[in-house]
């Protein structure tokens, strides 16, 4: 049994980028350099945002690059009756209650809630939100790559919803759990995702589990300063430039690969980035993309 578990886990909402190519490299040469087993999981409980086809997609993009993940993929929407079933223990222990603040309220709160429903005692089959109560504090760990973090309760909006009106379950609660019960040690991805590692280290402790290790890897940018995301119009991987896609990546984390490594194979492209990968040299702050 490896004492070394990561995995990367993309939403179905559309076809891999730059950025998200990023993000599975680096938690791939991460598990493969302590020689852990890297797992897929895809985070598909949004329906809504889900675009057609691209499950399929993401799994022929990893690998055409050569990224290749041990045991079979997770799906998120599987797994539905795990989540009810602890969400249920939370609710149980007094830890949720509803809410039907209006969005408009919340932004005129400028995002932090500020626990008005608390006591109101709504009912949860309501038209509601679900939120947990999120305590007075501080949420802290070392990272991995950024060092010492502290993220305090307001600046993570205060009780933050567990289950929306849609009776669809929250990423933060989803991910809690499959990282928690999956035994996942190791969770290396994005710096956008610093607020939610605090929230699903607060979720691992109000359920009794283990919390992982997290490194978060440097955003990638592009010439405005925006993260590469959907949202931004960041453009679809190309498999035909698999080559060069691995050795930008490997720039980006920081590993300096020769600068004709791009004509090789990607298990050879691969196999270098394991064997001269250092965690220490990888960035702490966004990276621009040259594409």
């Amino acid at each position: 049994m490896t004492s070394y578990t990561g995995r990367f886990a993309p939403s179905p909402t559309g076809p891999l980028h730059l950025g998200s190519l990023v993000a599975a490299l680096g938690s791939y040469l991460d598990a493969k350099a302590h020689s852990g087993q890297w797992l897929l999981r895809i985070e598909d409980i949004d329906p809504p945002r889900e675009i057609t086809g691209a499950k399929d997609l993401i799994l022929r993009q990893l690998e055409d690059h050569g990224l290749c993940w041990d045991g079979a993929a997770i799906y998120q929407s599987q797994r539905l009756d795990i989540y009810r079933e602890y969400f249920d223990q939370l609710k149980h222990n007094n830890q949720l209650f509803a809410c039907d603040c209006p969005r408009h309220r919340i932004r005129d709160l400028r995002g932090i809630y500020d626990g008005f429903c608390r006591n109101r005692h709504l009912d949860f089959d309501s038209d509601a939100a679900i939120r947990v109560r999120l305590a007075e504090g501080d949420i802290g760990w070392n990272d991995l790559i950024l060092g010492k973090q502290s993220i305090s309760s307001s600046d993570l909006g205060g009780d933050f919803i567990v289950r929306r009106r849609d009776r669809l379950f929250s990423y933060q609660l989803a991910v809690a759990l499959d990282d928690g019960l999956e035994g996942i040690t190791h969770v290396i991805r994005g710096a956008d995702l610093l607020d939610s590692t605090a929230r699903q280290i607060y979720l691992h402790q109000l359920l009794g589990l283990v919390s992982p290790g997290y490194g978060h890897l440097p955003m990638v940018i592009n010439n405005q300063g925006q993260k590469l995301s959907k949202q931004t119009h960041a453009p679809a991987l190309d498999s035909d430039k698999s080559g060069e896609n691995l050795a930008l990546s490997l720039d980006i984390l920081g590993l300096n690969p020769p600068e004709d490594i791009s004509q090789s194979s990607c298990e050879e492209i691969l196999a270098w980035g394991i064997s001269h990968w250092n965690i220490n040299s990888v960035p702490t702050n966004p990276v621009e993309s040259s594409n």
